[in-house]
């Protein structure tokens, strides 16, 4: 049994006896630290040889005790004096560490650099996305339709109602500004025009997306960052079964078939909702708005604004996938990665919306 610490005060001398160890020291530290306190001055010998065992805190409360200065007479065995020694050497504060400038071009560099790690990623989950597809071709039997429907359903039919809000809100407060323009020159029966031109073709497709990204891209890279974290993408290629075909494919193919049907649930609710605003602001009814609604918005602008749904469904879900998958097992890196996804995936699809509006700019506008 290990021996409780305790000290003897002799005439000029301290006695230390027993188990110096934090183990042993803690049920009577106050009484030891009191003890120690009183012949912290006008001792100069002290007697460790009685010691079994000393260990590094033992060595910094007696370091402490001697004022940080090695006392006039010292008996202690060779492995204790390594460990006081140990202790000696330590500086009494640490300095703190200079924190190098940030400078603006190395923090563009940075980010560049990261930037194009990011797309190189991206590039070859998109790669290996086909190459998952060309080996589904010729196994139709190992397409997973299972975890496919189940994306739809999760990402598509979970989000109607919060999009459904979001659009007959917006849609509402368009037509309810662009009234109160429209009227003071007496333009009231353009309002369909700014209506579906504007729901239509941009503010559905990209309202959908941030809300998705925000919705779905988060929670498919946070799911696929816990399988990292948790070890379950490692133990699915451990029992030979592809992580692309049975994660990554069925969010993206998923949310890509999900992403038009909610632009188009969300324009046609959005709509509604001008024309409630419309009729109550400026009398118009929701027979002539319906009537008048296919000429003044050609068929072009609703193609258009479905093909936007599905190349962001399909760039949120890379984005999503990318981060969730270079995850680290940390939270820290789960919650950081998770973040990253979503901003990327929003500036993605601002980017892609840019884009098509440059190549669509003549097409369907009357």
């Amino acid at each position: 049994m290990s021996q409780s610490p305790s000290l003897l005060v002799e005439p000029g001398r301290v006695v230390l006896s027993g188990c110096w160890t934090l183990a042993e020291m803690l049920p009577q530290m106050a009484t030891l630290q009191a003890d120690l306190a009183a012949c912290s001055s006008g001792i100069e010998q002290w007697d460790l040889s009685a010691v079994t065992r000393l260990d590094s805190a033992a060595a910094v409360l007696l370091w402490r005790t001697w004022g940080a200065n090695w006392p006039a007479g010292l008996v202690a065995g060779e492995l204790h004096r390594q460990v006081l020694e140990r202790v000696a050497e330590l500086p009494r504060e640490i300095p703190e560490q200079a924190r190098p400038r940030a400078r603006l071009p190395e923090w563009i560099g940075a980010l560049l650099l990261k930037a194009l790690g990011n797309l190189r990623g991206m590039i070859a989950l998109f790669g290996q996305l086909l190459l998952d597809m060309a080996y589904l071709f010729r196994h139709p039997q190992d397409v997973p339709w299972k975890e496919i429907t189940a994306n739809v359903y999760k990402s598509g039919a979970q989000a109607l109602a919060v999009t459904a809000l979001v659009g007959f809100l917006i849609g509402v407060t368009i037509s309810y500004l662009s009234a109160l323009q429209l009227k003071s020159f007496g333009a009231d029966l353009f309002i369909v025009n700014i209506l579906g031109i504007s729901i239509i073709r941009e503010l559905g497709p990209v309202l959908v997306a941030v809300l998705v990204a925000g919705r779905s891209g988060s929670a498919m890279t946070a799911q696929i960052g816990v399988m990292r974290v948790t070890e379950e993408i490692d133990v699915l290629s451990t029992m030979g079964i592809s992580r692309s075909i049975r994660v990554v494919l069925p969010k993206i193919f998923g949310l890509t078939v999900a992403m038009p049907l909610l632009v188009l649930w969300t324009s046609a609710v959005a709509l509604f909702g001008g024309m409630l605003a419309a009729l109550l602001q400026l009398d118009l009814s929701l027979v002539y708005f319906l009537d008048n609604l296919p000429r003044a918005v050609p068929v072009s602008n609703l193609i258009i604004g479905l093909s936007k749904g599905v190349v962001f469904g399909f760039v949120i879900a890379v984005v999503a996938c990318h981060f969730g998958l270079h995850v680290k097992p940390n939270t820290e890196s789960l919650s950081a990665n998770t973040t990253s996804a979503v901003v990327t995936a929003i500036t993605t699809v601002i980017l892609f919306d840019a884009i098509f509006a440059v190549f669509t700019r003549n097409i369907g506008v009357p």
